[in-house]
């Protein structure tokens, strides 16, 4: 039993049309788009197929239209997958929107859950009777069973006319206004399936432009950094930055400057710079200690008698100590 499922999943290959199929024989329902099902009241009938009797379906609100009815079915939701121990997150705040791909990606979780718990297969549930007791469900019910009604009428209109197959010519010419109807429909879907694969693309090229966005801003940030923000290499990156056009000698301009740099002897690199001033300020430093204790040295010598120096030079010899090299 999966509860996470890594976005390389074959689950999140799924196309939106199995999807739909899949929701509507399980269901019995008649949904053309998968953000229909954004109320949540699907996703916990279908864990009420997966698991029956685990989700108390008279909390479930079919007729939820406003985010806050919404919210109530994921909270039913969110309740079933704790007593499962299911540890995937809803993301409700995206899911309530009816945005398609937030919605597709997590029909296509459930349909993998539920396949990896029963199998695919649903035989003695029945998800009208379930429905029942749903607000709304007996509305959905009703709704989903034209569907199924129109199919089998549609063979009465082709009974009537045959008929009136003796009748004269004249009365023949009527029905090809009806098989103009008729042949709109088909265009209407075709055009709704363009219109959901646009929207499709369109959320995922905002998530990749977000996704950019986002790195460039953090390339700026650090640009900005005081330890850093003089160097030659940095400018060179604002300049790219902070191109106001689409130009390709902007990346040549960059690059100039760069080479100038370099020409003049300007380290790019801050690491060399910082350890080079580093060592200088250190050999630096030694030199005046060096100066300074020769002064002191030669001071303290200067105010010395003659006694006092051949004492002290007497007691260092004696003690044995490294210093006297005589």
């Amino acid at each position: 039993m999966a509860t996470n499922i890594g976005m390389m999943d074959a689950a999140y290959f799924v196309g939106r049309s199995e999807i739909l199929a899949w929701i509507n024989s399980t269901l019995q329902l008649s949904l053309s788009k998968v953000e229909e099902a954004c109320s949540g009241a699907v996703h916990c009938q279908l864990m009420d197929a997966a698991h029956p009797g685990m989700v108390p379906m008279h909390k479930v609100n079919f007729d939820a239209k406003t985010e806050y009815d919404m919210i109530q079915n994921y909270k039913v939701l969110q309740d079933v997958f704790n007593k499962l121990k299911i540890t995937k997150h809803i993301e409700v705040s995206k899911l309530v929107k009816g945005r398609p791909l937030d919605n597709l990606e997590f029909m296509q979780w459930m349909k993998r859950y539920c396949d990896s718990v029963s199998g695919g297969g649903h035989h003695n549930y029945n998800p009208a009777e379930r429905r029942e007791t749903c607000k709304g469900g007996n509305n959905v019910s009703k709704k989903s069973a034209p569907t199924q009604s129109t199919r089998g009428s549609t063979a009465a209109p082709k009974t009537h006319t045959s008929r009136r197959g003796d009748q004269p010519s004249s009365h023949s010419t009527a029905p090809p206004p009806k098989t103009a109807k008729a042949s709109s429909t088909p265009n209407v879907t075709v055009y709704d399936q363009q219109i959901t694969e646009l929207k499709l693309t369109m959320d995922s090229l905002e998530k990749e432009r977000d996704f950019y966005f986002a790195k460039l801003r953090d390339i700026e940030i650090l640009c900005q950094s005081p330890n850093i923000s003089n160097l030659p290499i940095i400018a060179a990156i604002q300049r790219i930055l902070y191109a106001a056009e689409e130009d390709a000698s902007i990346v040549e301009e960059a690059q100039a400057m760069l080479l100038n740099q370099e020409k003049e002897g300007v380290s790019l690199t801050p690491i060399s710079e910082g350890l080079e001033d580093e060592y200088n300020m250190k050999s630096d430093s030694q030199k005046r200690k060096s100066i300074i204790n020769l002064e002191v040295d030669l001071a303290a010598s200067n105010t010395l008698s003659p006694r006092q120096r051949v004492s002290d030079a007497s007691d260092v010899h004696c003690s044995g100590s490294p210093l006297m090299t005589y």
